[in-house]
């Protein structure tokens, strides 16, 4: 199972784009709700979309926007939304960390189901429209989504997550002009082209195109298009340009959302972090910092463990600069309250290094051993591996 959790990265970054695809009806009202959610207000999202739904029940669009939101907030709650959670380190077992509240879990599998039953009718009634191939394929992904990234089921949600191609690529040979649909369908390629070889010659034998390239161009074209789930599209670059190395042009998308969406304190986390890959500690130290100040003003809900996650990301830019006294107090703080485990891990990986960077053998090993039992309880194989090369 731990070569399959690209797909989880998969259905997460492409079915962002199964968020609120916008029609005329409502279309104020629910904009505002899409402005919201990228904003992390995520209660008053779901208020307007609940709105609208009732203004209009018979627009799949309405339920589709409504369902995309519980499930962002799903996983919101849990704590995975972070690009950390979708490179491949902590294994797709670390987002399943508990069941979904079980009122939000009902309400999306409603609205979910509505988006399809809804979406089907128009397709029967109109098979030439591009957009009914487009609502059908996007309800379609978001319901793959879920099964992978909130139940863990991986291999059940394949057969939505082929007809959402499907019907995406549809969309498209009925209507080249549109970008909507080109989001979903460039980042299934771009995934399959990742799988090992026998997963990746299944999705071709059941349909499924590939191209690294080929997907990556699809979602970039239409994060610079004016396709209404550009903004989708912006946040599935910052997840694959992280995947590929491509730092500069995460950083620069991220820019662009962070002017987009001044309330998302997560967007500073994340350019934060992707600095700190990238290697440009001074930098993550200036902007983590920010962020932190951002952070203690939020009244807002956080993920679990948000502040520990904050500070071992300052904690090991900090280290890089040699600031053995600040990195410490950071990394101390990331080991303490409610953090996750593989945040603790990865603190004590960082204590770690110090250690070796003091030259202090003993409690190198300590801290090693320590980052090997907790990034263990957190399904973090890389962090494991890493740690017991200092051990």
């Amino acid at each position: 199972m731990v070569r399959l959790r690209p797909v989880v990265a998969a259905c997460v970054a492409s079915l962002l784009a199964a968020s609120p695809v916008f029609a005329q009806g409502d279309r104020e009202l629910r904009e505002r709700a899409y402005e919201l959610g990228f904003n992390l207000d995520h209660a008053e999202a779901l208020q307007l979309l609940r709105q609208a739904v009732a203004r209009d029940p018979s627009d799949p669009q309405n339920h589709r926007a409504l369902a995309a939101t519980l499930w962002v907030d799903i996983l919101f709650q849990r704590g995975a939304v972070t690009v950390d959670h979708y490179l491949g380190g902590i294994s797709q077992s670390n987002i399943a960390i508990k069941n979904p509240p079980p009122d939000l879990d009902a309400e999306f599998r409603r609205e979910t189901a509505q988006a399809i039953e809804l979406s089907e009718r128009e397709v029967a009634a109109h098979p030439k429209a591009a957009r009914a191939h487009l609502d059908l394929g996007t309800s379609l992904g978001l319901q793959a989504s879920y099964m992978a990234s909130v139940e863990g089921r991986l291999m059940a949600g394949f057969k939505a997550a082929r007809r959402s191609y499907d019907e995406c690529e549809m969309a498209l040979a009925l209507d080249p002009s549109r970008k909507e649909p080109a989001l979903i369908v460039g980042t299934y390629r771009y995934i399959v082209s990742t799988l090992s070889l026998p997963l990746r010659v299944m999705a071709y034998v059941v349909g499924f195109g590939g191209g690294k390239e080929r997907g990556l161009q699809l979602v970039e074209e239409t994060a610079a298009s004016d396709a209404e789930n550009r903004t989708d599209a912006k946040f599935a670059l910052v997840l694959l340009y992280n995947r590929e190395k491509r730092y500069d042009d995460a950083l620069r998308v991220l820019a662009g959302l962070r002017n987009d969406y001044p309330r998302n304190r997560l967007v500073v986390l994340e350019i934060g972090s992707t600095s700190l890959r990238a290697g440009r500690a001074q930098q993550a130290d200036a902007v983590l910092s920010d962020g932190l100040q951002m952070l203690a003003k939020d009244r807002r809900p956080r993920i679990p463990g948000e502040s520990g996650l904050w500070h071992y990301k300052r904690g090991a830019a900090r280290l890089q600069l040699k600031r053995f006294a600040d990195a410490r107090a950071d990394l101390a703080v990331a080991l303490q309250g409610d953090s996750l485990p593989w945040v603790q891990g990865r603190a004590h990986l960082e204590m770690a290094r110090m250690a070796v960077a003091q030259g202090d053998t003993t409690a190198a090993r300590r801290e090693a051993s320590a980052a090997i039992a907790s990034c263990q309880a957190g399904n973090d194989p890389i962090c494991v591996d890493e740690a017991r090369k200092i051990k």
